[in-house]
């Protein structure tokens, strides 16, 4: 069997193994935010004590959720603002994020094409004409204005010819706004000691901002882009 062949198998090996162990101990249950609440002292405890391994543990974590496309790097996201703070936190999780999604485009791209192609082909044949069109930005707009899910985002990509370097940086820049956005909520979710904290203005602004920042983005790309038109225009 050639070489090739046999690492395409064992990295499969792997992934199915990895998947079926988080759905035959229901690890997902671990990845809610009612759980990381629950945990949320014992986990500030660990990090005061220990930083560099729960922030080691964390990004192994949050890189395997995302990597595989697994559930829970939202509530992952949430809970690195909780626990880190903002700064740490959109640090931490960027990396991790964007690292996370390179090896997804990375499996896709050379273990998982022809699945990928025949269960999100309609996806293909838009984000393949976006890319002809914008090039590396259309994967930024993408990453600032999520049309489709994330997860979807790093497996089609995959399949376009886009170097992974590039998938990388491009990917880290875009998903910065949405990243410092969502810590930030995280980190208001974990002031929250009673339900009278529900209605804190940090808590309230934050999820305002999680509202809006898909509109105003938008707003701003559509003026960059009309404005860009109008100066090509003769």
């Amino acid at each position: 069997m050639h070489k090739k062949t046999i690492e395409k198998l064992i990295i499969v090996v792997v992934i199915i193994a990895v998947i079926a162990v988080f759905r035959i101990f229901h690890l997902g249950d671990y990845l809610t935010l009612s759980y990381l609440k629950g945990s949320q002292q014992l986990f500030g405890a660990w990090y005061g004590d220990h930083p560099v391994a729960v922030i080691s543990g964390y990004m192994i974590i949050y890189i395997a959720v995302t990597g595989l496309s697994l559930p829970g790097a939202a509530v992952m996201t949430l809970a690195g603002g909780a626990l880190f703070g903002l700064g740490a936190g959109t640090l931490i999780v960027s990396f991790a994020s964007t690292i996370g999604a390179t090896i997804a485009c990375f499996v896709s791209r050379f273990i998982l094409r022809d699945w990928v192609e025949g269960k999100f082909g309609d996806k293909l044949s838009v984000i393949n004409e976006g890319i002809a069109r914008e090039g590396a930005f259309y994967l930024f707009t993408l990453r600032l204005i999520p049309v489709f899910p994330f997860f979807v985002i790093n497996l089609v990509m995959g399949l376009t010819k886009m170097p992974l370097r590039t998938f990388y940086w491009v990917s880290q820049l875009g998903m910065l706004a949405g990243t410092i956005v969502y810590v930030n909520a995280g980190k208001e979710l974990g002031k929250i000691e009673a339900l009278s904290g529900i209605l804190s203005p940090g808590l309230i602004i934050s999820f305002i901002l999680l509202g809006i920042f898909p509109l105003i983005t938008k707003k701003l790309l559509a003026a960059y882009r009309a404005k860009k038109q109008k100066s090509a225009s003769p």
